[in-house]
C-alpha cells in the first residue's frame, strides 16, 4: 500500500495573543478521508512528535468525529513522527495541513524542508491547504531553486488573513512570503474553495479547499502512477 505523509504543526500558542492554536482539524480529517477511500496508508508527522494541538474541531462534521472517533487514527496521533523517523522514500506524498500554529513552526524547520524536497524529487507530490504552504516557503531543490518558484499556488490569502484579524499576529503573511519566492499565487474569494495544482504541487486556499485539495492530490497521483 503507498503512503502519504500528513504534516501537522505542534505549536500551541497564537502568538500573543493569549489564545490556542494547533492543527485545524477539518485540513487533517477531510484529506485523511479522501486518502484512505483511495487506498493510501496515512502516516502523521510533527515537528516536535507526540500529540499535536488542534483547533477548529466541529464534532458536528461527521468527517471530524470518525477523524477523531478512530482508534489507528488516536494512536498515530498520540505518536507523531518527528522529522528525523521519517524516511522520504516510504512516501508517495507529503501533505501539510493548516491552521494558524503552522505559521510559527513550519517555515524553518530544515529537516521538514530537506523530506519535502526529496519527495517531489523522487517524483513524488508536494501537498498543502490553507496554512499548509507555510511549509513550503523554505523549501528549496538539489538546484538551489525554491520549489514554488515559477509554480501556481493557492494559499490562505491577506484578504482572508485580516478578514479574521490575524494579520499582525502572525509572523508573517503567507501570500506575500510565498510570492517573494517566485510563486504565482490564485486566489478565490474569501473563503470559497480554491485549488491549484503545478505539476507535482497542490494547494488549496483555505478550510473549504480541503477536501478537493486531497481530490486533486489522488488524482495527480493517478495520472502520475498511469505515467501522464
Amino acid at each position: 500500500m503507498q503512503k502519504i505523509l500528513m504534516v501537522l504543526t505542534s505549536h500551541r500558542a497564537l502568538g500573543n495573543t493569549g489564545r490556542e492554536t494547533g492543527f485545524y482539524l477539518s485540513e487533517a480529517a477531510h484529506p485523511y478521508a479522501v486518502f484512505t477511500q483511495a487506498g493510501y496508508e496515512i502516516d502523521f508527522m510533527s515537528p516536535a512528535g507526540g500529540q499535536p494541538p488542534m483547533d477548529g474541531v466541529d464534532l458536528a462534521d461527521p468527517l471530524q468525529k470518525s477523524f477523531l472517533d478512530d482508534s489507528v487514527v488516536a494512536e498515530k496521533l498520540q505518536q507523531t513522527l518527528t522529522p528525523d523517523q521519517v524516511n522520504p522514500a516510504e512516501y508517495t506524498a507529503i501533505f501539510y495541513a493548516g491552521g494558524h500554529g503552522v505559521m510559527w513552526d513550519f517555515p524553518d524547520n530544515n529537516q521538514l524542508a530537506q523530506i519535502a524536497a526529496t519527495i517531489y524529487e523522487g517524483k513524488g507530490v508536494v501537498a498543502a491547504v490553507c496554512h499548509g504552504p507555510a511549509g513550503l516557503v523554505n523549501v528549496t531543490l538539489s538546484d538551489g531553486a525554491y520549489l514554488v518558484a515559477g509554480k501556481t499556488i493557492a494559499t490562505f490569502t491577506n484578504e482572508e488573513e485580516a478578514a479574521v484579524e490575524l494579520t499582525d499576529i502572525v509572523p508573517f503573511l503567507l501570500e506575500t512570503q510565498l510570492g517573494e519566492r517566485g510563486a504565482q499565487i490564485t486566489k478565490a474569494p474569501n473563503f470559497e474553495p480554491h485549488v491549484a495544482v503545478s505539476e507535482r504541487v497542490v494547494t488549496g486556499q483555505n478550510p473549504a479547499s480541503a477536501t478537493p485539495v486531497a481530490e486533486a492530490v489522488v488524482e495527480v497521483l493517478s495520472q502520475r502512477a498511469v505515467g501522464v
